[in-house]
């Protein structure tokens, strides 16, 4: 007869842990092929268990395979591979927990404090009251949603786009992903040096070759494309994270025709553009491409909240074919909810009362942390690099230092720094002792210790 305690159980159902227990015992061969079990009466009266439990736990073992039945018969084991009982998992360590800094001036981030969450919360009543939110949505995204990008695009960025044209996905990365699958398995796309890691580590998973292409004041350099033999270009020239360069009219036109001599692609990367503190917003480069050679893609991980995992691009219509030839099959990695609230905050003007809130905000910001560092005890010691644009800016500082010895040194006193060397694919001399000053997580209350520690750290 079956014996197994009933008390080891732990927080197993009884008719669970019965079934585990025989299992066990029928890969470990002690209960041999052919074997007849008891049956679910003897057994329960053995374990003082109901029949049901005994029932239970027979029938989930002849559901697996373990055991047969035989009319009027009863149970028999069936013939299985013995295995033994498999030792227990090592402890798997748990995933350290992230250093808390007491200032952090590497985190590209938005102040969230400023999300519009008491406008978010109604429209989304309002969505899930009407209803209609659990219906699917095209591959591409909901159409409203892809209008009300359009409607945006048009009225604030000067480009002339259809909703057919967009394709919405779950944030730059994963659209970096599907544009790499777009490009081809030969691709060799041109970047921009220094540049966006995550680009590079993307293609380059994805198995697109990256040639890094220096930066003048003007943005990519020309010979060094031509020369690179790529067949795309991924680049911002609206405001280039990290080194806020602006391309300007003249090389954008030298861009573009060398797109069209060579049939390649540009990607347009417009990220933070949006937040332009003087004059006029910088057309998009895609609004003066007249063939078709430009893919235009953007977020809203800043100007609404890096926590919305939410952007899109727009492909010209030769992409956009065999976009829905190649790629039609991935559906759509947005949730369908947060895709008809977004609709409705870009089409209801929320979205523009919103950034021009964060305009605001934002210079302010900008205009403290400034005046704070030049008012701080290293003051002589650094140069400003900014465009009165973006969340970032860089600081040159004049020291003996190396970067490796004055990140070392910040940690050790709490601080977060970012190198302009981290993000070149192929370092240079001109960017050494240059820091990448993400200031938007920056609070203004809290600036003389930020300059008081930036002291400590940059001292001699």
């Amino acid at each position: 007869m079956l014996t197994y305690s009933m008390e080891d159980r732990g927080s197993l159902s009884l008719y669970e842990y019965l079934y585990r227990c025989i299992r066990r015992d029928i890969l470990s061969g002690a209960l041999a092929a052919g074997e007849r079990l008891p049956s679910k009466r003897a057994l329960a009266e053995h374990l003082r268990l109901s029949v049901i439990t005994v029932e239970g736990a027979y029938a989930q073992l002849e559901a697996e395979g373990y055991v047969y039945t035989k009319p009027k018969q009863g149970f028999f084991v069936c013939p299985v591979q013995q295995t033994p009982e498999p030792p227990r998992p090592a402890a798997i360590p748990a995933e350290p927990p992230a250093p808390v800094w007491k200032v952090d001036l590497r985190s590209n981030q938005a102040d969230d404090s400023r999300f519009p969450a008491a406008t978010w919360a109604r429209l989304t009543r309002q969505v899930l009251s009407e209803g209609g939110f659990l219906t699917p949505v095209p591959n591409q995204g909901l159409y409203t949603l892809r209008q009300a990008i359009a409607d945006d695009l048009r009225a604030f960025k000067g480009m002339a786009v259809s909703p057919e044209q967009i394709v919405i996905g779950a944030g730059a990365e994963y659209l970096y992903m599907l544009l790499a699958q777009l490009l081809g398995p030969q691709a060799i796309v041109a970047v921009e040096d220094p540049g966006y890691p995550k680009i590079r580590q993307v293609y380059g998973k994805c198995g697109a070759v990256c040639r890094p292409i220096p930066l003048d004041r003007h943005g990519m350099a020309p010979a060094a494309l031509a020369a690179s033999g790529a067949t795309a270009a991924h680049l911002s020239p609206n405001h280039h994270y990290p080194t806020g360069t602006i391309t300007t009219i003249g090389r954008r036109q030298a861009l573009l025709q060398w797109a069209e001599e060579r049939e390649a692609t540009i990607i347009e990367d417009d990220y933070d553009s949006e937040f332009r503190f003087a004059g006029r917003p910088i057309p998009a480069l895609q609004s003066i491409d007249t063939h078709g050679r430009v893919v235009y893609m953007n977020t809203f991980s800043q100007t609404i909240s890096p926590s919305m995992r939410m952007g899109f691009m727009v492909l010209p219509s030769q992409l956009l074919e065999r976009y829905r030839r190649e790629l039609g099959f991935y559906a759509c990695t947005v949730p369908v909810l947060e895709q008809h609230v977004l609709a409705r905050f870009l089409s209801g003007g929320y979205y523009e009362q919103h950034l021009s809130r964060m305009r605001k905000e934002y210079r302010a910001r900008r205009d403290a942390v400034l005046a704070a560092f030049q008012a701080s005890p290293f003051a002589d010691r650094v140069t400003f690099s900014e465009q009165g644009a973006g969340l970032h800016f860089l600081l040159q500082l004049d020291t003996s230092l190396d970067d490796e010895t004055l990140r070392q040194k910040a940690e050790g006193l709490g601080v977060r720094l970012a190198f302009l060397s981290e993000y070149a694919a192929v370092p240079r001399e001109e960017h050494a002792h240059t820091l990448v000053v993400n200031y938007g997580g920056l609070e203004p209350e809290r600036l003389a210790d930020t300059t008081a520690l930036l002291a400590k750290v940059f001292s001699e």
